[in-house]
C-alpha cells in the first residue's frame, strides 16, 4: 500500500498494482468450498492450539487468550446442548459490545446453531418482528439489554448472561426464565463432540444480521460459515494483517462491519481485539495508545468526532497504522493525515448481504474502491433513471452500463459455484427475491442489486453518491423513511408526517428530516417530540431537522412534494415554514437559526 505522505489526488497508482493486491484476496476466498464439513468452530479450534496463549479478547483490564476463548465457548457449547438447542437451530443474542458476546457466539456455533445478533437499540414491534424474521428458538439476553424485551407477545424462552456493570431491575430480571451462566460455569471445558454439529458445511447458515434494506422492516441477511471466514481471510491481505496486530472494536457487535469483519480477520489471523461498549472520543487515543492499537474501523463521522476534539502535542504520537470504514469524505480525509500523521486509509463500499465489494487500497482521497480492470469483477455499475425508479434499457432490452463519471447501481453478478459471489439472500424468500435482477445482460443472468449509487472515473476509482429511493444513509447506517414515519404517526398533536433525507454540507449522505402537519389549534411540543424519537428509534434514525408545514399536499403529487421538501432542505430561504433543529444535550428541539446550528453541530445549509 501507499502511505499517508503519498495521499496525493494527483498521484494515480499503476492499475497492475492494485489488481495484484485484489488478486492475491481472490486467491484466498477461492479456498473456501460450499459443501466443506469446515466451520467456524473448527477454525476456532485450530486456532486455540496455534495461537493458544496469545490474546483474543482485550476489554477494561481483562485478557482472554485463544485456547481460554475456546474453552469458554466449550462450556457454552455443553450448557446449551443440555437445554436442548440442536444443530440446525436459531438462537437469538442481544448484549452490547464485551467478550461474553463472541464467546456465547462461538459456543453455539460448535452445536451448529445459527446466532442471530440482535440490535440492541430495538425494542417492541421492531423487536418481535426481528425474531420472528430469525424463527429464533431461544434467545440469549445480557442484563443490560432485558428492559427492552418487557412487554413482548409470545413465551419464547429468554436465559439471562449476567452483565456486573449494567446491572438489571428485578422486574426486569423476571422476564428470563433461567440464568445460563452458572449453568456455563459448572460445564466441561474441553471441545465439545464435532457430533454436535454434524452435518453443518461451510455453506449454512452461521449468522443472521439485520440490515434496514431499501424499506420496511429489517430483514435477516444471512451469513454462511464460509462467508464469514472468507471476509477475514480477504481482509487479512488488504489490511496486511499480522499476529502482532490489535484491533480496536467500538462500532457494535450487532453491525455486520465489526462482528464479521474485525472478528473474522482477528481470528484468521491471530490478532487480539480490543472491545469497547461503545466509542468515546475522549478516550479513543489513550485507548489507542495504552492497548497498542493498529487496525480500527470507523465511519465518517466519529472520524468528524475525534477531528473536533482539542488538539494535543501526543496527537501523533500512537500505533494506529490502518483504518478502514465508509464515510471518510475528501475533506476529514485531509485533515486526518495533517493532523494524526501517515497511515492506511482503507475506505470501502459494501453491505451486510452483498455478493461484492470495494476497498481503496491507494489511499486515493475520497475513494471508496477501485475496479482496475472490470473483466476481473462480478461488479457492474448500471445506469439508474432515478425520476421514474427504473433501469433504462438499450435497443435489445438490456441494462447499460455507465460511462466514467456517470452515476449508476451497484449490482453484482450471482454465481453460485463460488462462495464470495454467492447472494445467500435473507430469511426471507419474497426480500431475497426483491434484491435480485434477471436477464440484466443476456437470457438467464442473475444480479443482486445494492440501492446504492455510485460513480467511477477513467482511472476506476469509485466514489459513493447516495441511496436509492426513499431509503436515505446516516452515519453509515440505512434509514428506512417508512419505519421512521409508522414510529411517529400516532404523536398526540400530528396530523400527518413525511420523512425524508436532506445533504448536510461537508457529510456523507443524508441525514434525517421530518415535515410535520399539526392538528388544527394545536401547538408543537419539541421536548415531547424528541422523548418520543428516544423511545421509538435508534438515534441515528431520529430527524435531525423538524420542518412545521401549515398544510400537506399528498394526493397525486406526493412523490413531487418529496423531491421539493428534499431540495429545499433546511434553508430558512427556501422553505417559508418553521424549522427546529435537534438538540442532543438539551433532549429537544431547537428553533433553527445561525447560532442553533452552531450549537448542535450543523453548517448551514448550502
Amino acid at each position: 500500500m501507499n502511505h499517508g505522505s503519498d495521499q496525493d489526488t494527483a498521484r494515480i497508482v499503476p492499475r497492475e498494482q492494485t489488481q495484484a493486491i485484489l488478486d492475491a484476496r481472490a486467491v484466498a476466498v477461492a479456498r473456501f468450498r460450499p459443501e466443506a464439513e469446515y466451520t467456524i468452530a473448527d477454525r476456532l479450534e485450530e486456532r486455540s492450539l496455534r495461537f493458544a496463549g496469545r490474546p483474543f479478547l482485550l476489554y477494561a483490564g481483562l485478557v482472554l487468550t485463544y485456547e481460554e476463548v475456546n474453552a469458554r465457548a466449550n462450556q457454552v457449547a455443553h450448557a446449551a446442548h443440555g437445554l436442548g438447542l440442536k444443530s440446525g437451530e436459531v438462537c437469538a443474542l442481544a448484549m452490547e459490545n464485551r467478550p461474553d458476546l463472541f464467546i456465547l457466539w462461538f459456543g453455539l456455533a460448535k452445536l451448529g446453531v445459527t446466532v442471530t445478533l440482535l440490535n440492541t437499540q430495538i425494542r417492541g414491534r421492531q423487536l418481535q418482528h426481528a425474531l420472528a424474521e430469525a424463527g429464533a428458538r431461544a434467545v440469549i439476553a445480557g442484563e443490560e439489554c432485558l428492559a427492552g424485551f418487557a412487554g413482548l407477545e409470545g413465551n419464547l424462552p429468554l436465559w439471562l448472561w449476567p452483565d456486573p456493570e449494567k446491572p438489571a431491575t428485578p422486574e426486569h430480571r423476571a422476564l428470563a426464565v433461567l440464568e445460563l451462566a452458572p449453568l456455563v460455569a459448572a460445564a466441561p471445558r474441553d471441545n465439545s463432540p464435532r457430533a454436535w454439529r454434524a452435518g453443518i458445511r461451510s455453506e449454512s447458515p452461521a449468522v443472521l444480521v439485520f440490515t434496514s434494506g431499501t424499506t420496511g422492516l429489517p430483514k435477516a441477511a444471512i451469513y454462511s460459515h464460509m462467508r464469514w471466514l472468507l471476509t477475514g481471510d480477504a481482509m487479512e491481505v488488504g489490511w496486511r494483517v499480522t499476529s502482532d496486530d490489535v484491533f480496536y472494536c467500538f462500532l457494535p457487535l450487532y453491525h455486520g462491519a465489526a462482528a464479521n469483519a474485525v472478528g473474522s480477520t482477528a481470528l484468521h489471523c491471530g490478532a487480539a481485539i480490543f472491545i469497547r461498549r461503545r466509542f468515546s472520543a475522549r478516550e479513543f487515543w489513550s485507548d489507542v495508545r495504552s492497548h497498542g492499537i493498529t487496525v480500527c474501523q470507523y465511519v465518517g463521522e466519529i472520524c468528524r468526532y475525534l477531528l473536533n476534539q482539542a488538539p494535543s502535542p501526543q496527537d501523533k504520537q500512537h500505533s494506529l497504522r490502518c483504518i478502514s470504514g465508509t464515510g471518510m469524505v475528501a475533506e476529514l480525509w485531509q485533515r486526518w493525515v495533517e493532523r494524526f500523521g501517515s497511515m492506511d486509509i482503507v475506505e470501502t463500499w459494501g453491505a451486510t448481504e452483498a455478493n461484492c465489494s470495494l476497498m481503496n487500497l491507494d489511499n486515493r482521497i475520497g475513494s471508496c474502491g477501485r475496479v482496475p480492470f472490470w473483466e476481473k469483477t462480478n461488479l457492474r455499475l448500471v445506469r439508474y433513471d432515478s425520476s421514474n425508479d427504473c433501469h433504462p434499457r438499450d435497443a435489445e432490452g438490456r441494462y447499460v452500463l455507465c460511462q466514467p463519471g456517470e452515476a449508476g447501481e451497484v449490482i453484482g453478478m450471482i454465481y453460485e459455484e463460488a462462495a464470495a459471489t454467492r447472494f445467500e439472500g435473507y430469511t426471507s424468500k419474497e426480500a431475497t427475491q426483491k434484491k435480485i435482477l434477471r436477464n440484466v445482460f443476456r437470457e438467464g443472468d442473475a444480479w443482486w442489486r445494492s440501492g446504492d449509487l455510485l460513480r467511477c472515473d477513467e482511472e476506476g476509482y469509485c466514489w459513493f453518491v447516495d441511496r436509492i429511493g426513499d431509503t436515505f444513509r446516516w452515519k453509515s447506517e440505512n434509514v428506512s423513511t417508512m419505519e421512521v414515519a409508522a414510529a411517529l404517526a400516532d404523536f398526540p398533536a400530528l396530523e400527518f408526517v413525511t420523512i425524508y433525507g436532506v445533504a448536510v454540507p461537508g457529510q456523507e449522505g443524508r441525514c434525517g428530516m421530518a415535515a410535520l402537519v399539526l392538528r388544527a389549534g394545536m401547538d408543537f411540543d419539541a421536548a415531547a417530540f424528541y422523548a418520543l424519537t428516544e423511545q421509538r428509534l435508534p438515534r441515528y434514525a431520529a430527524p435531525q431537522f423538524l420542518r412545521l408545514c401549515a398544510q400537506a399536499d399528498m394526493t397525486s403529487t406526493y412523490k413531487l412534494r418529496k423531491v421539493d421538501l428534499q431540495a429545499q432542505g433546511y434553508d430558512p430561504a427556501r422553505c417559508g415554514d418553521p424549522l427546529y433543529v435537534r438538540d442532543e444535550a438539551g433532549r429537544s428541539y431547537l428553533p433553527l437559526s445561525a447560532e442553533t446550528l452552531a450549537q448542535t453541530g450543523f453548517a448551514a445549509f448550502a
